[in-house]
């Protein structure tokens, strides 16, 4: 059987896999779709709802059977009553990034975002960051302006003056940091864990389980490769954003590689109460079309899978 693994290059572990070769050796039959070269959706109104695409083609032809993301994206796709299962998590990314404003920008707080504009990658884990932020000081989704700007333009945005305040992660940040001074309005240490994760449609999980552990053990394989090699893969981002048209810095991907966590984990009840946490707030908000119940897309036994893969890989 083909496994068709979806990647691109914000889930660091499935775009290095995809370039060094690892999947290979285990599944010569597996093949690579790039989410960029899929048909491009409607983008969607950040005010009322959220971007489906990550779990959407999941489940629609010419997409894939594994994918890996950021915090938000499972949450959607269970609003919009797609049968996915979560694969497992990285561990905290809680240095990666966080929300930010230009030192004059007269931006103190996040309470100071009241009808501001608030750039994010919305539909990431940029999203619930800003959600969460809003929460904890009594606003809501509703008391600020939201922009969707790209992850890779958003830091030219902020120093523009096109939006106010940023949820930058790095090397992007960084960029920002090495021309201006800018304040920070929250970490996101102590809004929530921000891990990596990755997920399935359930069928493929129950279906096709040999496939399943054979891709859970290349990824734990490629992430201590990450780990021991970090300018080796962040060349392979360099080079893929100049095939796109773009530049990347070597040294600041490479810092910004050994600053993540990489090694895949079984899900946690942490975890879970986290994407419960913020399902909640999306539908309380309006972005999300229903209620979910996270633990709904919940395998015990893949848990078991990435646990002992884990303990293989060390």
């Amino acid at each position: 059987m083909t496994i068709r693994v979806g990647y691109f290059p914000n889930n660091n572990s499935l775009f290095a896999l995809r370039h060094n070769g690892l999947l290979e050796l285990r599944r010569p039959d597996v093949e690579w779709v790039d989410l960029r070269d899929l048909p491009a959706t409607p983008r969607v109104d950040p005010r009322h709802g959220l971007p489906t695409l990550h779990s959407d083609w999941l489940f629609e032809d010419g997409g894939y059977d594994v994918i890996g993301t950021g915090f938000t994206p499972p949450i959607t796709g269970l609003g919009q009553s797609r049968d996915l299962v979560y694969v497992g998590i990285s561990a905290p990314r809680v240095e990666n990034g966080r929300l930010v404003a230009l030192s004059e920008s007269g931006i103190h707080t996040v309470s100071d975002l009241r009808g501001r504009r608030v750039g994010v990658a919305h539909g990431s884990w940029q999203t619930t960051l800003v959600l969460l932020a809003l929460d904890r000081e009594g606003l809501t989704w509703a008391d600020i302006v939201p922009v969707d700007v790209d992850v890779d333009r958003g830091g030219a945005a902020l120093l523009a003056g096109e939006i106010d305040a940023w949820v930058g992660a790095y090397p992007g940040l960084a960029e920002v940091e090495a021309q201006t001074k800018v304040r920070t309005l929250v970490d996101t240490d102590g809004l929530f864990s921000h891990p990596s994760l990755w997920f399935v449609r359930r069928e493929f999980a129950e279906n096709h389980r040999q496939e399943l552990e054979s891709v859970i053990a290349a990824l734990q394989e490629s992430d201590a490769w990450i780990v021991a090699n970090p300018r080796e893969a962040a060349r392979f981002f360099v080079e893929d954003a100049e095939r796109h048209g773009g530049t990347a810095d070597l040294d600041r991907w490479e810092e910004a590689l050994r600053g993540r966590p990489f090694g895949i984990g079984a899900v946690t009840d942490e975890f879970l109460d986290e994407q419960q946490r913020a399902a909640d707030l999306l539908h309380v908000n309006g972005l999300l079309p229903r209620a979910v119940t996270v633990r709904d897309a919940v395998l015990p036994w893949i848990g078991e899978v990435v646990e002992a893969s884990a303990r293989e890989a060390v």
